[in-house]
């Protein structure tokens, strides 16, 4: 399993930014990695993925346009970059990775088996 860590979150106003950035440690190569919200009373939902090795990536209708995912193999480390905040992005989010077998489509929760502990974003209108 590949260990994750989150961080970034925080509380900002509505029309804002924030970067979340998740530290990877462990063999990944061949991996998919995502990123998952969890709003309060709701089932957590996927937000981002990213091939690590061919860097492809989707993205879920709601934040299309606005967030942006990205890896960096030097730093071991998937980031997601979210513009233009509203208060329907407040959730706890969280990191995952799960091997690409081709069994799962890349925004399935049940393609992935590792995940980081969360970071909390709340977005104030």
């Amino acid at each position: 399993q590949v260990h994750l860590v989150e961080s970034g979150g925080g509380l900002v106003q509505a029309g804002d930014s924030l970067r979340l950035s998740c530290a990877a440690s462990g063999y990944y190569s061949g991996y998919n990695f995502a990123w998952f919200r969890q709003a309060p009373g709701k089932e957590r939902e996927f937000v981002a993925g990213i091939r690590w090795n061919s860097g492809n990536t989707q993205y879920a209708d709601s934040v299309k346009y606005r967030f942006t995912i990205s890896r960096d193999n030097g730093e071991n480390t998937v980031s997601l970059q979210m513009n233009n905040l509203n208060p329907e992005d407040t959730a706890v989010y969280y990191c995952a990775a799960g091997w690409n077998s081709g069994v799962y489509h890349i925004r399935a929760r049940e393609g992935y088996d590792s995940w980081g502990q969360g970071t909390p974003v709340t977005v104030s209108s």
